[in-house]
């Protein structure tokens, strides 16, 4: 990618993944808050921030690392690193649909008592997010069996960078319509791309051999 393109990746991944950890952190004080000080008013504020806001970041954070990979030499399933961030990633989006936030619905209303798995959950979704950032940094373990030769990412257009910008925007207007989140085009993007960049390595390698 060019560098400056790939700076503002860069740069909105991190700010979309503080954002997210640091909700995690909020929701977690707001479980303690209800628990100890038996208000359920926090419930209904941590029900508020993670359909309203944790949700947000997180989808455009687990876009914009994915995107990143898949347009640098990183790949998918090419290091042990990236293919164990991609996996926690996707275990704390599916966690946080299906799993924290009917959780609190159900405090947030009433039907359901606080437990010690409802502290846990915010504070494992932190200490999640805190340790795909140490595995950036460091990027520990060797290349995958399965990786391909390394081979140089076709060049992104303009547009399809800006388009790569507006995806977050474009999902937080579709969960505003719908009313709860929908990663359409996160999907749509994160699994088209790789399959269009590797048909277009394969027939550039035919054309350097013919």
């Amino acid at each position: 990618m060019a560098r400056g393109a790939r700076n503002l990746l860069v740069w909105l991944h991190v700010i979309t993944s503080v954002g997210w950890m640091s909700q995690a952190l909020g929701l977690f004080a707001l479980m303690v808050y209800g628990t100890t000080a038996r208000e359920p008013k926090a419930y209904a504020m941590a029900e508020m921030l993670d359909a309203q806001v944790l949700a947000q970041l997180a989808n455009a954070s687990a876009f914009t690392g994915i995107m990143l990979s898949a347009l640098t030499r990183w790949g998918y399933f090419q290091y042990w690193w990236v293919m164990a961030k991609f996996v926690i990633t996707l275990v704390q989006l599916y966690a946080g649909i299906f799993l924290l936030g009917p959780q609190l619905g159900a405090l947030a209303t009433g039907q359901q008592h606080a437990s010690p798995a409802h502290l846990a959950g915010p504070a494992l979704m932190a200490s999640a997010i805190a340790f795909q950032g140490w595995l950036s940094i460091a990027k520990p373990w060797k290349r995958t069996p399965w990786a391909a030769a390394p081979a140089r990412p076709p060049e992104p257009s303009a547009w399809f960078v800006g388009f790569l910008f507006a995806v977050p925007l474009l999902d937080l207007l579709l969960a505003a319509r719908l009313g709860h989140p929908a990663p359409l085009f996160f999907a749509l993007t994160a699994v088209t791309y790789p399959l269009w960049r590797r048909r277009l390595l394969r027939r550039e390698a035919r054309l350097r051999t013919s």
